[in-house]
Order: structure tokens, then C-alpha cells, then sequence
């Protein structure tokens, strides 16, 4: 029980890696709260958790609107009195050349990517503060530290996470806030294989081709990072502050020959 009474929120945890996360959480005796714009796939991760024996709620809220956000740290404070983790996961992806990205386009993941990621902390931190204790999560991507093709909306968001990390940590180690990034290779969630389906020809082909980027000749599951995001919310990572962990398969430090 590594989260024991811990009261965690995780942003965009309808699905995917956030959906992970949530049920690991629980079963390591956190509270979680999910947070996700889609109610149905929100519920259906807090019923597994109710299933399983954990404790869970729902809370709709956009992580791009200040007072939707404010109203839903509001509710939490409310119900609970405070929030021990802040795992910023809710993101969207963006693909294209610079000269090929609408800019309306551009504008949302940054928002969502970034934005979202500095409302949600702006609401929360001054409740942690009060506490003198928390740990907050970001979501970034190995895609801040190396070149990937037709991905310049989605570097610059992830690259702007990862440098406000690091800044933020600074700003609130005096208040015994510890602020860490994931930084996750390609992890093959339904976002990933819709994607697969809508953008290539041959589906199986483009999966393969993407294995091969990391050195596992794999791509992640959503467990994997969901274990990351574990180990940076538990006390058993006390002492890393500002730090990026790469849960990668080895596509920034290595090369296939």
C-alpha cells in the first residue's frame, strides 16, 4: 500500500495511460480522483476501481478553462481537505511540419499540453503549500529530448512541460512540493492505434516500422508508465526533485544498428 490514504488526482484518466494509473493507484490505497472530459469513459474507470475494492470519484472538468478547474480542486478540497498527488496527464497530440500546421491547431495542444498543465498546478499547489507536502507529476515525452518527424506542435508542448517542471521545482522545494516529469517513448494506447488505423495505409506495417524506434523493439504499455508515475507519487522517490524519468524502451539514448 505505497499510496496509502493518499489523495490523488489524476487529470485525463478516461483512458489510456490516465486509466492505468488510476487503478494502480487505487490498489495501492489511494483515493483517486479521475478527471476526464468524457464522462462515460470517466465512470467506467471509477467503477473498476469501486469493482476491485478501491476508492474513486468522478470529476468533469476542462483542464484548459481556469474556472473549470478551479471549481473541480474546489471540490476535491472541499470533500477531502487536501490533494497528495497531482499527476498532470491530460494531453493531445499534434501531427505535421511546421509549415503544415494549422495554426488554430497549434493553439490547442498547447493549450491542453500546456496550459492545462499550469492551470491545474496553479489551483492545486496553494493547497499543498498550506500542507508543506505533495508530490506533482507532468506528463512530458522523450520527444523533448530528441527530433522526431512531422511532430513540431507536440515537441514544443512537451518540451515546454518539461521545462516547467524543472523551473516550478525550484519555485516550491521550500514547501516540501517534489515536481517530476514522465518522459514516455511510444506507448500503445487505443489514442496510438487509432491513429495507426486513420493515418496509414497498412496499419501492421506502421506498427512495426514504430517498434523499431526503440531498443526493445516494443512499445510500451500503459502499466509501464503507470508503474513510473507510482514509484514518483510514493515516498519511495523522496529524493528526486526536477527530474525527468524516461520510460522509453531506449529510443533516447540508444540506436538500433
Amino acid at each position: 500500500m505505497r499510496l496509502e490514504n493518499k489523495i490523488t488526482l489524476i487529470t485525463g484518466s478516461g483512458s489510456g495511460i490516465g486509466k492505468s494509473t488510476a487503478i494502480l493507484f487505487a490498489k495501492e490505497g489511494a483515493t483517486v480522483i479521475v478527471n476526464d472530459l468524457d464522462p462515460i469513459k470517466g465512470e467506467e474507470t471509477v467503477a473498476n476501481i469501486i469493482q476491485n475494492g478501491g476508492k474513486a470519484r468522478f470529476i468533469k472538468a476542462d483542464v484548459t478553462h481556469p474556472e473549470s478547474v478551479q471549481s473541480m480542486v474546489e471540490e476535491i478540497i472541499n470533500k477531502y481537505g487536501r490533494i497528495d498527488v497531482l499527476f498532470n496527464n491530460a494531453g493531445i497530440s499534434g501531427v505535421g511540419r511546421l509549415h503544415e500546421v494549422d495554426p488554430d491547431d497549434f493553439d490547442r495542444v498547447i493549450n491542453v499540453n500546456v496550459k492545462g498543465v499550469f492551470l491545474v498546478s496553479k489551483y492545486v499547489l496553494p493547497h499543498m503549500m498550506e500542507k508543506r507536502q505533495g508530490s506533482i507529476i507532468n506528463m512530458s515525452s522523450c520527444i523533448a529530448e530528441i527530433g522526431l518527424a512531422k511532430r513540431a506542435s507536440y515537441s514544443t508542448s512537451k518540451g515546454a512541460v518539461l521545462a516547467l517542471t524543472k523551473s516550478t521545482q525550484v519555485d516550491y522545494a521550500p514547501y516540501n512540493i517534489r515536481i517530476n516529469a514522465l518522459l514516455p517513448g511510444t506507448i500503445l494506447t487505443p489514442f496510438v492505434e487509432n491513429y495507426l488505423e486513420n493515418s496509414y495505409d497498412d496499419p501492421d506495417e506502421a506498427l512495426e516500422q514504430i517498434k523499431m524506434r526503440q531498443l526493445s523493439g516494443d512499445l510500451g504499455r500503459p502499466e509501464d508508465v503507470a508503474n513510473a508515475a507510482l514509484f514518483l507519487a510514493s515516498d519511495e522517490s523522496k529524493f528526486m526533485m526536477g527530474s525527468p524519468l524516461f520510460i522509453d524502451g531506449g529510443v533516447t539514448f540508444g540506436k538500433n544498428a
